[in-house]
Order: C-alpha cells, then structure tokens, then sequence
C-alpha cells in the first residue's frame, strides 16, 4: 500500500496535473483519499500555466465507492460533507478534469467520475449506483446524473442499482469516449484539443460552462444531504442493509 492514497505529479512541461488513485484493488473513497484529492486540487488552484488535470488509478478498478463503514450512522456526518465539499471543488475547479475508469466505477466512484469535465472508459468498464441495495440512496448521483444523462436514465441506475458498461455509457452521453487504454485516451484528447490552447482563455471557458452547475449542485447537495442524514439514517432498513454488507450477508428488510 502506497503511503499516500493519491499519486500527483505534473507532466507536459507543467501543463497536465496528474493525480491517481493508488489504494487498488478497490480503490476505496474513504476520508484519507478524499483529503488527498481535495488537498491536491486546492494546491494546484492557482497554477496559471496547468491546461487540465487527469484522474486515473491503479490497480483494474477505479473504485469500488466509498468507504461503507464511513457510511455508518457514527460517521455518515462527516464523510458526506468531506466528500460532497470535493465533489464542489471539482465541478468549480478552474481548468478542464479528465477522468480515466476501468474494471469497476460504483457508488461514490462513479458520483467522482460525474463531477469531471469528461470521462474515458473501457469497454468492459462497469458504472454504476448500487447503494439502493444496501438500503440508502447515492446523494451526489441524484443530482449530478440527471444533469448528465437525463432524468429518466439516472432514475433507472439509481433506482434499479445495476450497472452499465462502456458502450451505454458512451451512448448515453455519460462518457466522451471509450478506448481499452482510457488514459492513454485521455491523454491523446489533452494533446490532440488543449495542448494548444490558452490556459487563461479555458479557465473562463470552463467558469461559463459550469458554474450554473456548480451553484445548482452546491444548493441541491444541501438538500439531499439533509435527507440522507435525517431521513434515510432514520430508517430501520438503512441501518440494517449496510450492517448486512459488513457482515457479507443478505439484509432482512422490514420496510421502514
């Protein structure tokens, strides 16, 4: 295990930052993780020259989503509100982020990969939200996919809990392109469409496209967090699905 959960680094003489998930296989979001990813963006905040940042990860899965056991009612508090603060840092970040998933993108890893600029996938990549079945619901996610793939596709994942993979991904628009090497992809893009470009000029192409998403996201992350906290917290069943996921068995509902 790497001694810091986010590997970054700057290439293309300064202009890419890098930063990637080093926790495989599963690359889980728990608090450690999401520290170093909001860590890195803020110092790199301020770096005029950088044309983009580039998220990818070792290991075969970009990430299994969060940390279940952070999900838990002692900590839910605080892990949501860390997480929900990066997800804001991302979609208000001032230069494009590409975002690079194979094997595995469920739960919070997915609700990551939905606050970048645009997403590289494997044909064999798996998306998904499946935290319906452990009894909660995918705050970020009910905000964020309905303004990336619609409502009724983002109702379908985050109700039915199942995934999709590459292909549907790209044709859903979720994902902007799709290669067995996804940051190779991702790199080839940054060449081939920024690498001549302003830094200022895509710092105000990237404040016009996505601050409205940015301020609606913030607001509506309040709601939603609210509800996850005060509502679905409250319910036996929430309880009992994510007690069942640690324990590796099948939860009992009751339906309250």
């Amino acid at each position: 295990m790497s001694a810091d959960p986010v590997k970054v680094w700057l290439e293309r003489d300064g202009a890419l930052l890098r930063l990637r998930l080093a926790r495989p296989k599963a690359n889980v979001l728990d608090a450690a993780m999401i520290h170093s990813l909001a860590a890195a963006l803020d110092a790199h905040r301020g770096n005029h020259g950088l044309l983009a940042a580039l998220v990818d990860h070792e290991g075969p899965h970009f990430s299994f989503g969060a940390s279940v056991e952070e999900h838990l009612p002692e900590r839910c508090a605080e892990m949501l509100a860390g997480f929900h603060g990066l997800l804001c840092r991302m979609l208000e970040w001032p230069k494009p982020i590409l975002v690079c998933a194979k094997g595995q993108c469920l739960g919070g890893g997915l609700e990551l990969a939905a606050a970048g600029s645009l997403l590289f996938v494997a044909p064999d990549t798996r998306l998904g939200q499946p935290e319906i079945r452990l009894g909660v619901i995918a705050p970020a996610a009910s905000v964020l996919l309905p303004m990336r793939i619609g409502q009724g596709r983002a109702e379908d994942l985050l109700y039915s809990g199942r995934s999709i993979d590459g292909a549907t991904a790209l044709s859903w628009g979720l994902a902007a392109g799709i290669a067995d090497d996804p940051s190779a992809a991702a790199v080839s893009y940054f060449e081939e469409h920024l690498t001549a470009k302003s830094a200022a000029s895509l710092a105000c192409a990237v404040h016009a496209a996505r601050q409205p998403i940015a301020d609606l996201v913030r607001a509506r992350l309040e709601d939603v967090e609210s509800l996850y906290l005060e509502t679905v917290m409250a319910t036996r069943d929430a309880n009992e699905g994510l007690q069942a996921f640690i324990e590796k068995r099948q939860p009992r509902w009751e339906h309250r």
